[in-house]
């Protein structure tokens, strides 16, 4: 009986070992939007074109096997629409962001030890990975610009970066 309950504590002991180290890796996907309507007529919070639906359903493809916990986006129709698709994939909802006030504490804690994906837009997505980086390392994504990822993983207390550009989304 004690040799079954010394197996049972040290299983016990693994499993949450591997929580922890779980826990101790947070993943981000951060994304511009597709690409949107432009012109006098379109306002201050356009669609997407039909080019930026298609690149949108790639999103979903691609994200597909990243095993994502949740999908946030600016609050415009352009981030949303660009999120949708993929947070309807693995059943989330989108939760929007204050892009004045990202990465703060409260973000920092409800995505900890978490994969997530983040859309947002060619100015805010690179200041979103260099605040959570601590460092001044990204500039602006070209306007022209909607293909570009980036993967931050944070374990230990470090960041490591990744920037992939992918142009043609006929393959994921």
């Amino acid at each position: 009986m004690r040799i079954l309950a010394a197996i049972l504590i040290v299983f016990c002991v693994v499993i949450s070992c591997q929580d922890n180290q779980k826990q101790d890796t947070t993943t981000y996907y951060l994304i511009r939007h597709a690409e949107k309507e432009r012109g006098p007529d379109v306002g201050n919070d356009p669609l997407l074109t039909e080019k930026g639906q298609e690149r949108a359903n790639f999103w979903a493809k691609y994200f597909k096997d990243k095993n994502l916990d949740a999908v946030y986006s600016t609050a415009t129709k352009r981030t949303i629409a660009t999120a949708e698709p993929t947070a309807k994939e693995f059943d989330l909802m989108v939760k929007t962001y204050d892009a004045d006030k990202m990465y703060n504490a409260s973000f920092k804690e409800e995505t900890a030890g978490k994969t997530v994906l983040i859309v947002g837009h060619s100015n805010t997505t690179p200041e979103f990975v260099n605040a959570i980086i601590s460092e001044k390392r990204y500039p602006e994504i070209d306007d022209s610009e909607f293909g570009t990822v980036y993967k931050v993983i944070l374990k230990n207390g470090k960041s490591t970066v990744e920037q992939e550009t992918i142009n043609s989304w006929d393959n994921p």
